[in-house]
């Protein structure tokens, strides 16, 4: 029995970056022979372990063979006479089939640590159209390092979208890569990949509608939306890692493209059908409250935020109560960071100041502050008494306002 630590550990160490996860693979073992040594079983379509003792996961060297559509389609073979260069081979990218053996040798069978140094993402095997879940996961990759993607690899990920198997993945599947995905170094990286390969139409056809879509007269008409959006996504990475606000960031114009230009007024237009998209969008994915929620109050009042210096001091109140800002101020501040993204989005702008998110957290704090204490409110009682919070309220909005 051989133990090689293999794939992600090995691929970053090379790298220079901090090794987050360790796997193992073990040739020449059975599964009783694991057991025996106090290895917990764990894997359900393949022969997983966990070690007594570190809890990190120790896969018995495989095979696999297209047996179905989608990236579950496989029928597996794992016996002892596996060798570790199989086991390498069906793996998706040459910079993850590579394998360390226990003195720290390398054994690199595919070049992967010659695509590390020139930083190509290439494919290992034909195999690799076999599993239509590699083309997301490349995308990915893109994202992480920002590396090249080998002609020939791109080839067989516009083959797979080509044969329309992104159709058959698990909807949830897609979504941990996505949300992966975006926390990533740079996330465009991953969307337009996956439209570099015709892959966006199909897993996203609510962003690939963007393209083609022009800005308004007011921003850079000579840049389409789905252009204009990938700059608001690079915008939002450059501000925060936070995968919800650069969600909110990605999603916050999905309304136009079903919007025709001629019916947006000078303040926008497309917000509404925009968050039916964002919850159709959610709804498929199961994607977490947390995300739906912020792009949703992104989507509705982005135009909004822009415009504070117009507002009367009780709109910015309605306002800061509709984003729910008063009680969730951490979430109003991602709010903010997907605003100020959405207005640096645009050829010119994208180191421009963002006034308007200081002036907003100005307000909600004289709003969060305001001193009620002079006020009888329980004899004032009930709709009374929230009447004169909020005439407090907005008072104190507009000197704090003025103020600034």
């Amino acid at each position: 029995m051989k133990v090689y630590r293999v794939g992600g550990a090995v691929r970053d160490r090379l790298l220079g970056r901090q090794v987050q996860d360790t796997d193992w693979v073990v040739v020449g073992a059975t599964p009783e022979e694991m057991t025996a040594h106090g290895f917990r079983p764990v894997g359900s379509d393949f022969p997983v372990f966990l070690h007594p003792e570190t809890n990190e996961e120790y896969a018995l060297a495989r095979t696999e063979r297209k047996s179905g559509r989608g990236y579950k389609g496989f029928t597996v073979y794992s016996a002892p006479d596996v060798p570790l260069e199989d086991d390498l081979r069906r793996r998706d990218l040459t910079i993850n089939a590579m394998a360390e053996d226990e003195h720290g040798n390398l054994i690199d069978p595919f070049n992967g640590r010659a695509d590390i140094e020139q930083k190509i993402l290439r494919h290992v095997s034909p195999a690799f159209v076999e599993d239509p879940l590699r083309v997301l996961r490349v995308a990915r990759f893109a994202a992480r390092f920002d590396f090249a993607i080998a002609a020939e690899s791109l080839a067989m990920m516009r083959e797979i979208a080509g044969a329309g198997e992104l159709n058959d993945l698990v909807p949830e599947r897609v979504w941990v890569e996505t949300e992966r995905a975006l926390g990533e170094s740079r996330p465009v990286r991953f969307f337009t990949t996956l439209r570099d390969c015709g892959a966006l139409k199909q897993v996203f056809p609510e962003i690939e509608a963007l393209y083609g879509v022009p800005q308004p007269e007011r921003h850079h008409p000579e840049i389409d939306t789905g252009v204009h959006t990938m700059m608001v996504l690079e915008q939002a990475a450059a501000l925060t890692d936070d995968a919800a606000t650069r969600f909110a960031a990605l999603v916050h114009d999905l309304g136009k493209a079903l919007t025709p230009a001629a019916e947006w007024p000078s303040h926008g237009g497309h917000e509404e059908r925009g968050v039916q998209v964002i919850n159709q969008l959610c709804d498929r994915f199961r994607a977490p409250n947390r995300f739906r929620e912020l792009a949703i109050i992104v989507a509705r009042y982005h135009l909004d935020c822009h415009r504070i210096a117009e507002l009367r001091p009780d709109t910015v109140l309605r306002k800061l109560e509709a984003v729910d800002g008063l009680r969730r101020p951490d979430r109003f501040e991602q709010f903010l960071l997907a605003c100020e993204a959405d207005a640096r989005g645009r050829t010119g702008f994208e180191r421009r100041d963002y006034p308007q998110a200081e002036l907003w957290r100005i307000a909600l704090e004289a709003a969060r502050e305001a001193d009620f204490s002079d006020l009888d409110l329980p004899r004032l009682g009930g709709e009374a008494a929230k009447v004169a919070i909020r005439k407090r309220r907005v008072e104190e909005i507009r000197d704090a306002l003025e103020e600034s």
